[in-house]
């Protein structure tokens, strides 16, 4: 059943659904950007184990004032704190880690979402952009499940939700849940479900996204 909400999700209460969302004693890997605030909502209850592909197991939260040491980052270079337990390893280990199917989820950032779950966001495209695509093609493909956070609409008012992907090729097929400020979508036998909608109706969503909606 689709849920309804009356406002839009605030970027902390998205990453506030990420984190509730992920089971616990999970290995997760988040990604630059949005997806980094969702270590500041997961719980010790939980269990969650952060990797990182700059090399590191058991990343806690994003560090503020005292507790920023800055040799102590994530791949994004955003100062991190070290839980108890914390290790630390080469960057070809970690990659290992992330291509051997040891992370159970992954979030990340994207472009373009197509409804088959193809995933783009390395590179727009665009003349002059530098492309950077980091370990995103390992995630995306080496994660049992890639979920996405992003804003829905282009500041042109585009749905980044498309039928096909317009942009570079991150990975095929591999998201299975999509984040946004108006809607939780998942995706699953090449169709679109939505979970839940925030400050939008079902058929304000169907109005503007050119994909299939499917009722969850």
């Amino acid at each position: 059943m689709t849920t309804y909400t009356p406002e839009k999700l605030t970027r902390d209460e998205m990453a506030q659904q990420v984190a509730a969302d992920i089971p616990a004693g999970a290995f997760v890997n988040l990604g630059i950007g949005q997806p980094t605030n969702v270590s500041n909502f997961l719980t010790a209850d939980q269990g969650v184990t952060l990797h990182t592909e700059n090399g590191m197991l058991g990343m806690g939260p994003v560090a503020t004032g005292e507790d920023i040491d800055p040799d102590l980052i994530n791949a994004g270079k955003i100062p991190v704190t070290e839980l108890p337990g914390a290790s630390f390893f080469h960057h070809a280990d970690s990659f290992a880690m992330m291509r051997g199917g040891h992370l159970d989820v992954c979030v990340l950032g994207a472009f373009q979402i197509s409804e088959a779950g193809d995933l783009a966001n390395w590179h727009t495209g665009a003349e002059g952009a530098i492309p950077a695509v980091g370990g995103a093609m390992d995630l995306a493909i080496g994660a049992k499940q890639t979920w996405v956070m992003m804003s829905l609409f282009t500041k042109a008012g585009e749905s980044k939700l498309v039928k096909e992907l317009s942009y570079p090729v991150t990975g095929l097929g591999c998201v299975s849940r999509i984040y946004t400020e108006v809607a939780v979508f998942e995706l699953r036998d090449s169709k679109v479900f939505v979970r839940s909608t925030h400050g939008v109706s079902f058929e304000e969503l169907e109005a503007r996204i050119p994909v299939t909606l499917e009722r969850a």
